[in-house]
């Protein structure tokens, strides 16, 4: 590119850019007009320091922000029906104990989910028999656990399945005893006064790095042979790691809270400081 046309290109870019300053305030629509575009006064993120991903048989790391259920210590966050978590910890890891499930003493509501399983390294049976388990949220709808690697089975009941309703998109499910990891994007359902629905759940998932669910949006709790139906229940409730007799082992879960949407589906609900627009853009 020859020099002038630089030289030109600047000057128009200083031009521009010093009408912009000048310019009279442009409410920010986004926000519902409770800021102007680009307002310096408008609440900057909060700073996090992300954790590191998994490797092999090295979990990951939450990031700091985090509220962490397991880490690999003990099951102090869970419990077994009324008494204490049944599972046993080996080796930094939780394992399924075949007796019963266990869920989180506290109730959650919409997060962003992170956690990381392994199915027996021996195989044995097949279909839904082998390496099954499964993260009920909210202790009513389950992103499926199953080693579907070469394995054979219902789509709707496979790895990251929301079971019984939504296949996944892809099959991303590593070898038997590896290490996996899910993350999960899971916003609650809302309901009136009178129990209707008027926001229904969503649920993205992401299996090993590859997105396998998107954005979907629920037709009801999950079940077995059943019609997908919602229920009114509030909007945060204990998760939930199904016993399905075999001994899946689970590390590393942790799971970061999200903000209450906005009017519009992806706008966070800012409670600001001050006054929309009180200080001028610069």
């Amino acid at each position: 590119m020859p020099v002038a046309a630089i030289a030109v290109g600047v000057a128009g870019f200083s031009y521009v850019y010093g009408q912009a300053k000048e310019a009279k305030r442009v409410p920010d629509q986004v926000s519902g007009g409770r800021w102007v575009i680009h307002d310096l006064s408008r609440p900057k993120p909060p700073v996090v320091t992300p954790g590191t991903f998994p490797d092999g048989e090295k979990p990951g790391t939450p990031p700091s922000d985090a509220i962490v259920l397991f880490d690999g210590k003990d099951l102090s966050k869970f419990k077994s029906g009324n008494g204490d978590a049944s599972w046993k910890v080996e080796n930094g890891a939780m394992i399924v104990d075949g007796k019963a499930g266990v869920e989180t003493r506290e109730p959650i509501g919409d997060m962003q989910l992170h956690v990381e399983w392994a199915s027996p390294a021996q195989v044995k049976g097949d279909s839904q028999g082998r390496g099954n388990s499964g993260i009920y949220i909210m202790g009513k709808y389950e992103v499926q656990v199953l080693d579907t690697f070469e394995n054979s089975t219902y789509a709707d009941g496979g790895a990251t399945a929301i079971y019984g309703q939504n296949p996944p998109m892809v099959n991303a499910c590593k070898k038997p005893g590896e290490w996996q990891a899910y993350d999960i994007i899971w916003r609650g359902p809302r309901f009136d006064a009178e129990g209707k629905v008027t926001r229904e759940a969503t649920v993205t998932v992401i299996h090993n790095g590859v997105l396998t669910q998107d954005h979907y949006r629920l037709t009801g709790g999950s079940g077995h042979y059943n019609q997908p139906k919602y229920s009114k229940h509030d909007e945060k409730l204990p998760l939930q790691l199904q016993n399905h007799g075999n001994p899946v082992k689970y590390r590393n879960i942790w799971y970061r809270p999200l903000q209450q949407l906005g009017e519009r589906n992806n706008v966070v609900d800012w409670k600001p400081e001050t006054p929309a627009g009180a200080a001028e853009a610069k």
